[in-house]
Formats: C-alpha cells, sequence, structure tokens
C-alpha cells in the first residue's frame, strides 16, 4: 500500500511571454527538447485532505492551484485537471491572473464555486479588473461566468486547507510586495516563491526545514525583478532545502545546459514535472509522462 503523497506539479515553468516567444529565433526557442518549451509560471498541489472523524480520507486528493495563468486551460487539459478545490495568487501581474475566467470551467464540472485566496490589495485588483465576474449582475446579457469565493491572505497568518497548513510568504518582486506559499501537510513541507528578487530577512524563518523548494531563476544576467540562477543558488545555500527547483525561466537558459551544471539536490524544473513527497519515502521525482 502506498502511503500518502503530496505532489507537487509544475504547471508551467517560463516567464510572462513563455518559451518559445513570439518573434524569437533564438537557439532555445527553436530548441526540439520538450522541457525548454515552457508556458507561464504556475502549480499544483495536490494531497489527501484530512482524515474524517470515522478515520476515513476523501478518496479524491484535494488540489489546489496556485495562480491562473494565460495557459491555465492548456495546461489544465494537458495534466487532466478536473477539479480545483481552491486558487491562492501570489500577486496581480497579467501572466498570474488572467486565466482566471477559465475557472468557470471548474464551477461547470465540479457543480459549485471555487474559492480564491489573496492579499486584500490583490482581491481589489480582481473586482477591479474582472468586473464582469464579481459584479455579474451588471452585465448586458447573462453570461457564463465563474464563480469565486474571495477570502483575505495575511503575511504570517498560516491557513488551514484540508488539513495542511498554507503559509503567506512576503517576497519582493523587485518594489513590488508579494506572496509565496510555504505548505506544510503530514510532516513534509515546501515552498514555492515565484517572481522573486529578494527575500526579506523576517521572511528567512518560513523558509527553513524544507524538503522542497521551488524558487524563481529568470536567467544568468541581472535583472531588476527577478533572482539570476546565481542569485537562487545563494538563497540555496542558505535556507539548505533537502531538494530545490528552479522556475519562471527565459529563453536564455537552455534546460540541457543549466541541468548538468547545477549543483546535487537543485534541479531545472520543467512544465509538466511532478515532485512528490511520501511519509515513508522521501523526496521523488516523477517525469513529465508518467502518470498520462
Amino acid at each position: 500500500m502506498h502511503s500518502p503523497t503530496l505532489e507537487l506539479v509544475f504547471l508551467g515553468t517560463g516567464t510572462s511571454a513563455g518559451v518559445p516567444m513570439i518573434g524569437c529565433d533564438c537557439a532555445v526557442c527553436r530548441s526540439d527538447d520538450p522541457r525548454d518549451q515552457r508556458t507561464r509560471p504556475s502549480a499544483l498541489v495536490r494531497y489527501p485532505s484530512r482524515p474524517s472523524a470515522s478515520g476515513e480520507a476523501d478518496a479524491e486528493p484535494r488540489q489546489l492551484l496556485i495562480d491562473t495563468t494565460p495557459d491555465m486551460r492548456l495546461q489544465a487539459v494537458r495534466e487532466r485537471i478536473n477539479r480545483i478545490d481552491g486558487v491562492l495568487y501570489t500577486h496581480a501581474h497579467a501572466d498570474h491572473i488572467f486565466g482566471i475566467d477559465d475557472l468557470r470551467r471548474f464551477n461547470a464540472v465540479m457543480q459549485q464555486p471555487v474559492d480564491i485566496y489573496g492579499e486584500p490589495g490583490l482581491l481589489e485588483t480582481l473586482h477591479h479588473m474582472f468586473g464582469y465576474i464579481f459584479q455579474s449582475h451588471r452585465n448586458v446579457n447573462p453570461s457564463f461566468v465563474a464563480e469565486l469565493i474571495p477570502s483575505p491572505l495575511h503575511v504570517g497568518h498560516a491557513i488551514d486547507l484540508f488539513g495542511a497548513a498554507w503559509t503567506p510568504i512576503r517576497l519582493m518582486h523587485g518594489r513590488l510586495p508579494i506572496l509565496g506559499f510555504r505548505i506544510d501537510w503530514a510532516g513534509r513541507s515546501l515552498a514555492y516563491c515565484t517572481d522573486v528578487s529578494t527575500i526579506p530577512p523576517e521572511s528567512y524563518p518560513c523558509l527553513e526545514g524544507l524538503d522542497v523548494l521551488v524558487i524563481d531563476a529568470l536567467r544568468y544576467r541581472h535583472h531588476p525583478t527577478h533572482m539570476t540562477v546565481e542569485q537562487a543558488l545563494d538563497v540555496i545555500d542558505q535556507v539548505e532545502p533537502g531538494e530545490a527547483y528552479f522556475t519562471h525561466m527565459a529563453h536564455d537558459i537552455r534546460h540541457a545546459d543549466l541541468a548538468a551544471a547545477l549543483p546535487s539536490g537543485v534541479f531545472a524544473a520543467y512544465d509538466g514535472l511532478r515532485v512528490a513527497l511520501e511519509a515513508r519515502r522521501g523526496v521523488e521525482r516523477l517525469a513529465a509522462d508518467e502518470h498520462r
């Protein structure tokens, strides 16, 4: 019998422009390595929910989505995702929120609303940008829009989602304060930190004792709002997770070249990669085409 598993699925590992980029003829954008084809950054976290009073956990694992990218429909179809138990938002940039309309399909499939979570300012931005969803009574024509239930998040205050503790972590995306997330479940822990250029000193305690750290590593050259590969490696050296994975990678990075140069325990993620944390077996990487 398999032990309960916390699984992280990399839905997208690219930048806001994706890879290949429109109008680019560089070697990475022309690469035939599928790991160099990166959709916009997002992840799915799935795990069995807390057992009920009878000792039985839900047969279906809970599935929590981090951000709704413009590629969300393609990502969900590719990974055969048919339910979402909640969406947690890191920040309100277009490449992280513009797929919100596609949540309506989960409403239809599940026959229930979808809970969404974000900082109060982000939720206000969503209400303003997507008025046709949040103020549907004002639409000229009745239409099929997402049914969403917003709840605020506050830095450092963990929320319990189906037996896992999700702790919002303050990160800086250039001068913009955004969120990362630490997830603790059944003695296992991972943190997802995308679009980050610096980590405030007070946030480092939230990155202690991790089994898995996912961190932004945009490119080799300096960028004002994202970490470079070298900066990400410095953070990994400081927090010492069991394993670390790079995400939000630009077309400056060829997957095979970076993967060959990384130290032990550090990996370049790619779309479709799955990382499993099992109670008795530790960390297990699953190739993108497994379980398809």
